[in-house]
């Protein structure tokens, strides 16, 4: 066996994955062996480690495997792969001086509380930008809705942040227990999650359920955004990936928003 022909056991120790999800990409079509062995085990060249790497690199982006798999067939030959990793070799090198930029901001706030020096207000959130979407919420609802999330954001205590933000997580946490679950997005399990979710989208200033609108257009539109848009469906992604956990979201959104808004 040559060096660029390496068994499926060590690809993924190497990746940190596991047979298992290997041996589905090959059921898919997204990732094929290199050859089968004669005892059935399936091994992988140099071409085969590319793509994976690339399949990996994709995934942590928040895309969905049909959404990986669409990219990757743009992408045949070598010198187009090699193009397409050095563009995403760009964006991770601006995430490495984003997080490199978030650590000395914190490293400098750690310093000051063991010194008991003042802490640098203007320091304190470099790298840190909840402003990153800013264009897009305004264009889909409009500036009055940005200046209103953003003005209640910068409100709040970090006490009041931290307790948000495990309550978004929660939520999270309890779509994708309930999609793996295989529940059906009708029942009551479900529409519990849906109920909880649907209350915390009104408590969120400047959103159009918040504002007295059309709350229902506004669920059904985000359940079908989970699904349309691999960034803000990758929250509510399942285990074996692809697109049934936002699906289950947009389905139980749909039943709840129909029979209750």
């Amino acid at each position: 066996m040559q060096r660029s022909d390496r068994s499926i056991q060590e690809i993924a120790r190497l990746a940190g994955t596991t047979s298992r999800t290997l041996r589905h990409y090959d059921d898919i079509g997204l990732l094929k062996p290199s050859r089968i062995a004669h005892n059935g085990y399936r091994h992988y060249d140099e071409r085969a480690l590319v793509r994976l790497q690339r399949i990996l690199l994709l995934r942590e982006l928040g895309l969905g495997l049909p959404q990986i798999a669409e990219v990757l067939a743009a992408s045949t030959g070598a010198a187009e792969e090699a193009s397409a990793l050095a563009a995403h070799l760009a964006y991770l090198r601006e995430e490495q001086t984003r997080l490199m930029r978030q650590i000395v901001s914190v490293e400098s706030t750690i310093t000051a509380l063991k010194d008991g020096e003042d802490l640098m207000a203007e320091n304190m959130f470099d790298g840190f930008d909840h402003t990153q979407y800013k264009d897009e919420v305004e264009q889909r609802w409009g500036k009055k809705a940005y200046a209103s999330g953003d003005a209640w954001w910068r409100g709040m205590t970090d006490a009041e942040r931290t307790a948000w933000k495990q309550r978004v997580s929660g939520l999270g946490r309890d779509w994708v227990t309930a999609a793996e679950s295989g529940i059906d997005p009708a029942s009551e399990a479900a529409q519990d999650v849906a109920r909880r979710y649907v209350e915390w989208l009104t408590s969120v200033p400047g959103t159009p359920a918040s504002r007295g609108g059309d709350v229902k257009s506004y669920v059904l539109g985000l359940g079908e955004m989970y699904v349309a848009d691999p960034r803000f469906g990758a929250n509510y992604a399942t285990a074996d990936g692809g697109t049934r956990g936002p699906e289950f979201v947009r389905d139980a959104l749909r039943v709840y928003a129909e029979a209750n808004l």
